[in-house]
């Protein structure tokens, strides 16, 4: 069971994200120093040191709203034509001088790469990648010197404009594949609930009618059972209309071999046995006693059925020789099953791609489905735990 991304699972963890965050603002903040360290303009007491240092502040400032006050496809819109607009006026006024920011063009070409990575329709890259390319001919000049050094910054602004739009595209790409590869693993965990609903409606259903049958049967003969066949098929209806609501909007295309209702944790422990089967590979099972006498909707069980097989998979794939333990409990009306491994002998090749497996995906779309709540991620030793809660139709009287 490796550290697997949920979800929505292209996202980097929380404190990893926070950690690139203020590295990527320590080194905007060196290069802004580095900017006021090479205007000539403050050591001189002119004022064209102004608007390059103004502008590299704006952008970054511009780089780091968040979105929910500002737009990425606005902020990308105002740093473009706010950079555009103060190389033209540098150009076309001689009032209005300075040097050209190089903090100003690395936040231009971050934006960029955000908005051709992230913008639907990234109409706004021209703009920005023109504003990044023209940004040294604030510094031009009829000089020789001056404007070779104008065409050969954006000679070389021009390659990284190219390389950034490249590399949001291909993101853009890997985005794309992993967000259809998520619904389709979410859409084949509804089908295969889909099925499994098919097939205990089809046992309810086929009960309902024999104690109908029956009770057409004796109720001349004897009349006063027939109170008692009522209340099963009365029973017998309300549980598989529960099971219809929750799982109303599933379609079932896929065939499969149904499992018996009731055999859960016989099945869990051939699973458990399967597992054990293998190449040093070792597993522990417990089950309370209180979790045996639950009554459990057919759509819980086929669900606690999966995610311990699929977290056995995980382990036997990522996590050779660790030690598995799988434990099912009753805490209060939820049933709770559990799946943890210990850290692995040795680590196992990380899948295509990196971390970017669908297994936790398919688990919360399919306990999530039947009202239950699911956690994942590393233990403290350093190996991975799988955790759930599902609902329960009944808790065993303690008192018996």
């Amino acid at each position: 069971m490796h550290n697997e991304v949920p979800a929505e699972g292209s996202a980097l963890p929380r404190p990893a994200l926070h950690a690139l965050t203020a590295g990527l603002c320590a080194a905007l903040l060196l290069v802004w120093l580095l900017d006021l360290e090479s205007s000539d303009g403050i050591r001189d007491g002119d004022n064209n040191w102004i608007p390059p240092l103004v502008s590299g502040t704006v952008a970054a400032l511009l780089l780091f709203i968040p979105d929910r006050f500002l737009s990425l496809n606005r902020r990308s819109w105002i740093a473009a034509v706010g950079s555009l607009g103060l190389t033209a006026t540098m150009l076309l006024t001689t009032e209005v001088e300075g040097n050209w920011g190089v903090l100003e063009s690395i936040c231009l070409l971050i934006l960029l790469g955000r908005a051709c990575r992230q913008i639907p329709v990234p109409l706004v890259a021209l703009p920005l990648g023109l504003a990044v390319i023209t940004g040294p001919a604030r510094t031009f000049g009829w000089e020789p010197e001056e404007f070779t050094s104008v065409l050969t910054f954006s000679f070389l602004l021009t390659f990284a404009t190219g390389g950034v739009i490249g590399l949001a595209c291909y993101l853009r790409v890997l985005d794309s594949r992993r967000a259809r590869a998520v619904e389709s693993v979410r859409q084949g965990e509804r089908l295969e609930l889909a099925r499994d609903l098919h097939d205990f409606v089809a046992h309810h259903v086929t009960g309902i009618v024999v104690q109908a049958n029956a009770a057409r049967a004796i109720r001349d003969t004897a009349p006063e059972k027939i109170d008692s066949i009522l209340s099963d098929i009365h029973d017998a209806g309300t549980e598989t209309l529960d099971s219809m609501r929750r799982l109303v909007r599933v379609l079932r295309e896929v065939d499969g071999p149904p499992r018996r209702h009731g055999e859960l944790f016989s099945e869990i422990a051939a699973l458990v046995s399967d597992f054990c089967s293998g190449e040093d590979q070792r597993a522990t099972l417990s089950v309370a006693a209180a979790a045996r006498s639950a009554r459990l909707a057919p759509e819980v069980e086929t669900s606690v059925h999966r995610l311990v097989q699929e977290s056995l998979t995980n382990a036997r794939r990522h996590a050779p020789g660790a030690v598995v333990s799988v434990r099912v409990d009753l805490t209060g009306d939820r049933l709770r099953a559990e799946v943890a491994n210990t850290q692995p002998v040795e680590r196992a090749a990380l899948p295509v791609g990196g971390h970017g497996g669908f297994g936790v995906v398919g688990l919360r779309e399919r306990v999530s489905a039947v009202d239950g709540t699911m956690e994942a991620g590393a233990t403290p030793d350093g190996g991975w735990r799988i955790a759930a809660d599902f609902p329960v139709l009944g808790v065993p009287d303690s008192s018996t």
